[in-house]
């Protein structure tokens, strides 16, 4: 069976959350061993799936935990907004490390690699690819470009002010459209995840 088909069915039967082990940089609990601790906890709990960040702390959690792996790597970069997996370097280290899902930002912003060129190297080293968008347009494009996931990620996070809620609609949007949404972004409470799953399902 396929990840994704194992991902699929993970959802379905278990309800699909899946939690960020992502601490802020520079606390108490930037390590990658605490890192690996919190995700072999979640683990514990009932997560489908984890969100890492950076190689080293994917090269901790990796041993640890059974469930699929979505690896990432943010950068502040002086001439571009795009701070998710932006260099194609990335991506390699994020195989490197054991990620199975490598994201990216993929948004239509000034950028130093190509959404295209991203996806072709995480394909290229037999990785499936998560993009993570801001808008509907930003979705379906990085969708018809091979992304096997697409995120809310971004929703809220590109304008000046981030709003309160999620964005059920887009979600609503790209699973009518046929897409594997991953919803994400101010899903922080249980009746805003209930909502999402409503949403998922069209109701």
């Amino acid at each position: 069976m396929s990840l994704l088909a194992q991902l699929d069915q993970r959802i379905r039967h278990h309800g699909g959350l899946i939690v960020s082990c992502q601490p802020v940089p520079g606390s108490p609990l930037d390590n990658p061993a605490i890192v690996a601790a919190m995700a072999l906890a979640a683990e514990q709990a009932g997560a489908v799936a984890l969100r890492i960040e950076g190689q080293a702390n994917l090269q901790a959690v990796r041993p640890l935990v059974t469930v699929p792996v979505i690896g990432l790597i943010k950068r502040d970069l002086p001439d571009s907004p795009v701070r998710i997996t932006p260099w194609l370097e990335d991506i390699d280290a994020l195989a490197q490390g054991g990620a199975d899902i490598i994201a990216i930002d993929g948004t239509q912003r000034q950028r130093p690699a190509s959404v295209s060129a991203l996806l072709a190297e995480i394909h290229q080293l037999g990785k499936v690819a998560m993009a993570d968008c801001s808008s509907l347009d930003d979705a379906l494009e990085c969708w018809q470009l091979g992304a096997e996931i697409v995120g809310t990620t971004l929703s809220g996070y590109t304008a000046e002010e981030t709003p309160d809620e999620p964005d059920l609609a887009l979600v609503q949007c790209l699973s009518a459209a046929g897409c594997r949404v991953i919803a994400e972004g101010r899903y922080n409470t249980p009746a805003r995840r209930r909502r999402r799953c409503a949403a998922a399902r069209g109701r």
